[in-house]
Parts: structure tokens; C-alpha cells; sequence
């Protein structure tokens, strides 16, 4: 079954604010809140379907992406890799819910606080030449993030020695009490949330389990990809926790301006200058393409802000599935700003053998007004 519209989830405009949109989500998740629908499977999913819409439109970049390709531009962040700090100021109303009603299979990076813990994705903006967006190429990014101790192979614990559950929380992460309708819960202050105790931390990590490192990585980009659009690289985030799999890296493009060409989704725009007598008498031309220059035939009388479609000579469909879009050439007649005697001259009798101007009167419309060639009369007399 295909999702809902976020906006129509939250029953907000697509111009919503983010006050806006945090305020209807907390209106929604207090109305359906399990506690307050103790059994009730259908408050339940409203609930969660709430929770990803918000965790869509509270994320800026998501929701641009969402806004521009709908639920096919998230690509599976809407289920993945989503940011919980969208949701800090909800912990009086979400508290524990992540174990208990499985907030892990709703964002797929939902997870118990003291297991292995899903590493966080990463964004990396790239910015690419116009030509380079018509071509597939590969290119190399230095990337740096959070990578397993190799010390300690990520447990944080020197060696010879282990990290021991939490007393306090029992490997939880948390504590949990009981307010009113809702279950709140706590960061333990013992573990400080890793539900873990390490009693003698790795030299290399303090006790971390990773470090900073960079790491050269080469991505393919595919022809015909625009700016806003993103390449997803799995697993190429930062380390997971306790053994937890790694996020993913995300590459966000930016297509630099082309200083020729514009444009339109695969269709390409342009203008080029055409002297008046090849407009008049028609003929062959050069035109720019992204392959180079090109013939092509401008045909007797062409006026001034015409559009010509060249097929075929646009940009290629990212998908691979649409072939090219088109190239769509506007003609501009230049007005020669100086002319020799010689050519004044021509120009003279050539304008000499054209019909003279002549204006005629506009006639009355059905209100009885006058036309433009009347009132200009009476003014001069």
C-alpha cells in the first residue's frame, strides 16, 4: 500500500514552518499516544506514521528532498538513518516507546540503547562542472568519520579485560518511570547511556570504541545528474557501536551554472545571435551542442525569437531509461549599430523596394471606443 503525503499526515501545508509543523506532530502523538490506547493497533500505526512524518519535515534536508521528489527522493532515509535529535523536547511523550512498541522496524535505525548501536550517515555536498553532469565519470572524495579502534577492535576496553553490563540501568541504557499516562525515561548516569561499564578503557580510543579517521573514497557519478540529487553509498558512514553496522554516506550534488546553456529538466535552452540577412534569405548556421558544433539550417524568414528543437542533443536521462532530452535554440536578429556608407547605401534601396508602412485606423469595439490610430490623431492634430 502506498504511503500518505506527509503533509497530509501531520494535516499541514506544504508551506508549514517548523513550529507549525513540531506542533501538529505533538497534537497527533499525544491523540494517539499507546498509553492513551491501551490495545488499540490502529492508534498504534497513526502513532508511528506520525512519527515518520515527522522525522521527515523536522529534517531540512529530507524534507527538500521530499518536497522536490516525494517519497522515491528519500531514497529509504524515511525508514533509515533518520536523526533522533528531531525528536529531542518529545521525551515526555515518547519515552521509552522505541523497545516497546518497535520504533526499530518504523526507522530501521531505531535501536536498544546498550546493544550494538547503528553508526550515524553522513552528508558529503560535491560540486560538479555543467559538462561534467551530461557524462558518467568517477571522481575521488576524502571523507572523515567515526571508524572502528583497531586496538581494541571496537569494544573500548583495553586488552585483556571487557566491558561488564550496567548494574544500575542492566545493559539498558536507560531508566524508566512511570508519570502520569506516559513511560519516561532516563539516560543512566552510570553507563551515560552505553549500558556498558568499562573498567579499563583502550589506550588508543579511551574507551570509545572508534576514532576519527579519513578515507579516500571514488564515486561513480552517472550522466545526467542534476542539482538537489543524491547518490547514496551504503555503509560507507560512520562505525556502528558495540558491533552495530555502519551508517551510510550520502552525496549530495551540486551542478555549477553553465555560462551557454540553461536547463529544463533533460531539455536544454540557448540563444544564439543571427545576422539579419541569413534570417531573411535563410541557410546554414553552427550551433553549440554539448558534443560540440553542429550544422543547422535556419529556413527562409525567420523572425526574432523563434525556437528551434534539436532532438536528441539535451542532457541524458539520469535513469538511463529516457534516453536524451532536447536542445531548444531561440534565434535573436542582430540590428547592425554601425554601417558603412557602402552598406547604409544598400541598405537604403533595399528599403526602398519594400511596401511602405501604412497604419490603418482601428475599428470601434462592441463598448464604442476609439482605436489607438485615433486617439494618436487627435492629439496631433
Amino acid at each position: 500500500m502506498s504511503k500518505r503525503d506527509y503533509y497530509e499526515v501531520l494535516s499541514v501545508s506544504r508551506t508549514a514552518t517548523d513550529q507549525e509543523i513540531k506542533s501538529a506532530y505533538r497534537r497527533l502523538a499525544l491523540n494517539f499516544h499507546p498509553d492513551r490506547n491501551p490495545g488499540d493497533r490502529a492508534a498504534e500505526d497513526k502513532f508511528k506514521e506520525a512519527a515518520e512524518a515527522y522525522a521527515v519535515l523536522a529534517d531540512a534536508d529530507k524534507r527538500h528532498m521530499y518536497d522536490r521528489f516525494g517519497h522515491a527522493g528519500l531514497g529509504g532515509a524515511a525508514t533509515s538513518g533518520f536523526d533522533p535529535t528531531v525528536f529531542t523536547g518529545f521525551e515526555d511523550i515518547l519515552g521509552g516507546l522505541g523497545d516497546i512498541f518497535g520504533f526499530s522496524e518504523v526507522f530501521g535505525g531505531g535501536r536498544r540503547r546498550g546493544g550494538p548501536q547503528r553508526g550515524a550517515d553522513l552528508r558529503y555536498d560535491l560540486e560538479i562542472s555543467f559538462e561534467e553532469s551530461a557524462r558518467d565519470f568517477e571522481t575521488s572524495i576524502l571523507i572523515p568519520r567515526q571508524e572502528a579502534c583497531d586496538t581494541c577492535n571496537g569494544s573500548g576496553a583495553a586488552e585483556g579485560s571487557a566491558p561488564t553490563t550496567c548494574p544500575q540501568c542492566h545493559g539498558r541504557g536507560q531508566i524508566r518511570y512511570q508519570q502520569g499516562f506516559f513511560t519516561v525515561a532516563r539516560t543512566c548516569g552510570q553507563c551515560r547511556g552505553t549500558g556498558s561499564i568499562i573498567a579499563k578503557p583502550c589506550p588508543t580510543c579511551r574507551g570509545a570504541g572508534r576514532v576519527q579517521k579519513e578515507r579516500k573514497l571514488t564515486v561513480r557519478i552517472p550522466a545526467g545528474i542534476a542539482t538537489g540529487q543524491r547518490l547514496r553509498l551504503t555503509g560507507e558512514g560512520e562505525a556502528g557501536v558495540a558491533g552495530g553496522p555502519r551508517g551510510d554516506l550520502y552525496v549530495v550534488i551540486q551542478v555549477l551554472d553553465h555560462p551557454f546553456f540553461q536547463r529544463d529538466g533533460n531539455d536544454l535552452h540557448c540563444e544564439i545571435p543571427l545576422q539579419y540577412p541569413t534570417a531573411a534569405l535563410g541557410g546554414p548556421i553552427r550551433i553549440p551542442t554539448l558534443a560540440g558544433e553542429e550544422s543547422f539550417t535556419i529556413p527562409e524568414g525567420t523572425q526574432t525569437g523563434t525556437t528551434f528543437r534539436v532532438r536528441g542533443r539535451g542532457m541524458p536521462d539520469v535513469t538511463g531509461r529516457g534516453g536524451r532530452g532536447d536542445l531548444l535554440v531561440t534565434v535573436k536578429v542582430l540590428t547592425p549599430k554601425k554601417l558603412t556608407k557602402e552598406q547604409k547605401k544598400l541598405l537604403e534601396q533595399f528599403a526602398a523596394s519594400l511596401p511602405k508602412d501604412k497604419y490603418e485606423p482601428t475599428p470601434l469595439d462592441d463598448q464604442g471606443d476609439r482605436g489607438l490610430f485615433d486617439r494618436v490623431k487627435d492629439i496631433f492634430g
